[in-house]
């Protein structure tokens, strides 16, 4: 609460929202101490009023299945989205996409900002989704493999949480680095590119780049491929996201091209980190079954940071709830809600067992 009350009242907030009423008091009270005259909000409703508030551009950046209504309230409001929230965009799928305009939604994540730059540099372009008409052949997600790459399924039995929370490259929140230890975050973000930029799952490639300099490349129609590279540092994209089309000056570090680098890129091993096919699976399915699969995700990760459920467990419950389901039409918020509240159901049940 205080580190929020400092960042509003230095940047004269207007108004600020918390998931949590009991707090408010005391965020009230820390705002006045520092003199800071912002409003302030609650609750989900609370959260989704700020995400339409008067803006140029809204940063999604909730975690999980909670930052679907922000989303849907910004976009619903004419501005600008940029998206840190994938699970909103891979819930809603069409729904989403039907609401935003050309120009509207704007990725955050490195990778599809990576996409983005090099479709630009192709020519001009501007989130129209119209990927699938130009001259590109397939799109190339690359994934740091996470800490465990080049384990066997075997040899990932044993995984402790505190050995998922150790990513070698990205600095992240708990649940996001856990999605990357899994490669569940790689499936969510093949789902995210196909959505964003309107191109067939078959035309959606991963490949593991340790280095994590190379963000994701595109490859077009005459054998040419554009890479996007910089250093792991989350400013460059946000930057870019907040600013777009236009880029922001000194936003991060760029590679240092007067030393010696060796980057390297390895096939995805799917027998050892299945997430990424199943992604595929229920992304082809479409309708409710992408909601389900982020759904059932969240409670699994949650169960194997308390200590109940297997590092394999994870991947292994997900699928068992996605074969359970049958997708079924994800055009309003209530049929989104309800895929999303069964896969949550059934995957406590499942944890359970």
């Amino acid at each position: 609460m205080d580190l929020l009350a400092r960042q509003a009242a230095e940047f004269g907030a207007e108004v600020v929202a918390v998931a949590d009423a009991g707090v408010v008091p005391r965020l009230r009270e820390a705002l006045a101490g520092l003199g800071a005259r912002a409003e302030v909000l609650a609750g989900a409703e609370g959260v989704a009023e700020v995400a339409a508030w008067p803006c140029d551009v809204v940063l999604n950046g909730i975690d999980g299945a909670l930052g679907l209504s922000s989303t849907l309230a910004a976009l619903e409001a004419g501005r600008v989205l940029a998206l840190a929230n994938k699970e909103s965009l891979i819930m809603g799928g069409p729904l989403v996409k039907r609401l935003a305009k050309p120009g509207m939604l704007v990725p955050v994540d490195s990778e599809h900002s990576a996409l983005a730059q090099c479709l630009w540099a192709d020519g001009p372009w501007g989130y129209d989704g119209q990927v699938g008409a130009r001259q590109v052949r397939r799109l190339i997600v690359t994934a740091s493999g996470g800490p465990f790459r080049g384990r066997t399924r075997a040899e990932l039995a044993g995984v402790t949480p505190e050995q998922a929370l150790a990513h070698p490259t990205w600095s992240m929140g708990p649940v996001i680095t856990v999605n990357s230890a899994t490669l569940v975050n790689k499936g969510l973000e093949v789902i995210e590119a196909h959505l964003l930029y309107d191109i067939g799952f078959d035309r959606i490639t991963v490949v593991v780049h340790p280095q994590s300099v190379v963000h994701s490349m595109v490859e077009f129609t005459d054998g040419s491929t554009i890479a996007q590279a910089s250093p792991p540092d989350m400013r460059l994209p946000i930057s870019l996201a907040l600013g777009w089309p236009e880029r922001v000056p000194g936003a991060a570090p760029a590679v240092d091209w007067t030393s010696a680098h060796t980057w390297t890129f390895e096939p995805l091993d799917d027998e050892a980190f299945p997430a990424v096919a199943l992604a595929r699976q229920v992304g082809t399915a479409g309708g409710t079954a992408p909601a389900v699969y982020n759904a059932a995700n969240e409670v699994c990760v949650e169960a194997f940071r308390a200590g109940r459920l297997p590092f394999l467990g994870i991947v292994d419950t997900v699928a068992e709830v996605v074969a359970a389901h049958t997708p079924a039409p994800a055009d309003s918020v209530e049929e989104i809600l309800d895929a999303d509240a069964w896969a949550r159901a059934r995957a406590g049940e499942l944890v359970a067992r």
